[in-house]
């Protein structure tokens, strides 16, 4: 990774430091829109909830960003979603209220509940 990554990397690592650490508490993803993914998606609060940020150069580097986060300092996330555009990379502390798996997972569990309905 180059200065750029690092650098964001740091700012994330220094906030969720600063918000008592724990990384395992934090999911980590990247989007084309981080602000809809987080207080539409995810259901974290924008006031009150910790969650912050940044924007990588491109897509690779917001992905290896993603990577080092959920596999070095054991975050929670996703890796492997978005597209080409998703350039930032978006951590929020997990509350009962947020949702990290975002809708995609409230979509799979109701269709699951809907074919068990039909094959009972």
């Amino acid at each position: 990774m180059l200065g750029p990554e690092w650098q964001i990397i740091n700012e994330i690592r220094a906030y969720v430091d600063a918000c008592g650490g724990d990384y395992h508490r934090w999911w980590v993803g990247i989007s084309e829109q981080p602000k809809a993914r987080l207080f539409g998606d995810h259901r974290v609060r924008e006031s009150g909830d910790r969650w912050i940020f940044r924007t990588a150069r491109d897509s690779n580097s917001a992905r290896a960003i993603e990577k080092f986060l959920i596999e070095k300092l054991g975050t929670d996330g996703g890796p492997g979603g978005g597209n080409d555009l998703c350039t930032a990379i978006y951590a929020f502390k997990k509350n009962p209220h947020t949702d990290p798996a975002g809708p995609q997972k409230r979509i799979v569990v109701r269709l699951q509940k809907q074919i068990g309905e039909v094959a009972n």
